[in-house]
């Protein structure tokens, strides 16, 4: 499905956020605490998007992801840094190995959340950031009616006008299977993390966590 809509990924980003997901992607990567000299590990990296901001910020970045036609645009994209085919169930790279270990947007399509991010804590050194940026379910109105009504309808028909409505069914469904914010943070602390703190922006329909991995 991902490979199917590599083409049109950005630009359904933008038209269905007006744009604030870059900004998201920045608060991400502030959270992720890296700066030169540093590395990060972005999981799930899609067209790499919040690859680049972290690498924005000076880290030696590899991104991560199972849909060779969405590395391709990332490689595209940012042609500097390292974009690799991986499975966040059972990544490659060795335990201890970033500074900071991110995901964003993709940590509902595990299809295991908590061994996707004790893949994610496995391979972050002691002391580093592990950091979880995904869209989360308002529940007080009227932000909840609107999110409903743009997440069950306008999303949907905004797919079926990009040329593939099963996925853009799927975002909605997805979302709905995400934890909330407090049992996301208790999954996290499950899988090893310490210090999990999250933050709420757009309205809250956006979550960004973030823990430590124990020194």
């Amino acid at each position: 499905m991902f490979d199917r809509i590599a083409s049109v990924y950005d630009l359904m980003n933008s038209v269905m956020t007006a744009g604030m997901h870059h900004r998201w992607r920045e608060r991400a990567a502030d959270l992720a605490r890296v700066g030169p000299g540093s590395t990060a590990l972005d999981v799930a990296t899609g067209t790499g998007d919040l690859a680049v901001e972290l690498a924005r910020r000076g880290a030696e970045v590899t991104g991560s992801d199972f849909a060779p036609a969405m590395l391709e645009i990332a490689r595209r994209k940012a042609p500097g840094l390292s974009f690799e085919e991986g499975d966040a169930l059972n990544l490659a790279q060795a335990d201890d190995s970033f500074d900071a270990v991110t995901v964003g947007f993709g940590a509902r399509n595990f299809a295991d959340l908590d061994r996707g991010l004790s893949e994610m804590a496995r391979v972050a050194k002691p002391g580093g950031r592990v950091v979880v940026l995904e869209i989360t379910t308002p529940t007080k109105p009227p932000l909840s009616w609107f999110f409903k009504a743009w997440f069950d309808r306008v999303v949907p028909e905004l797919g079926r006008l990009a040329g593939d409505p099963d996925a853009y069914t799927y975002l909605p469904s997805s979302v709905r299977r995400f934890p909330g914010p407090e049992e996301l943070a208790a999954r996290m602390a499950a899988a090893g993390l310490t210090d999990v703190r999250w933050i709420l922006t757009a309205g809250g329909i956006i979550a960004i966590h973030a823990g430590t991995k124990p020194a």
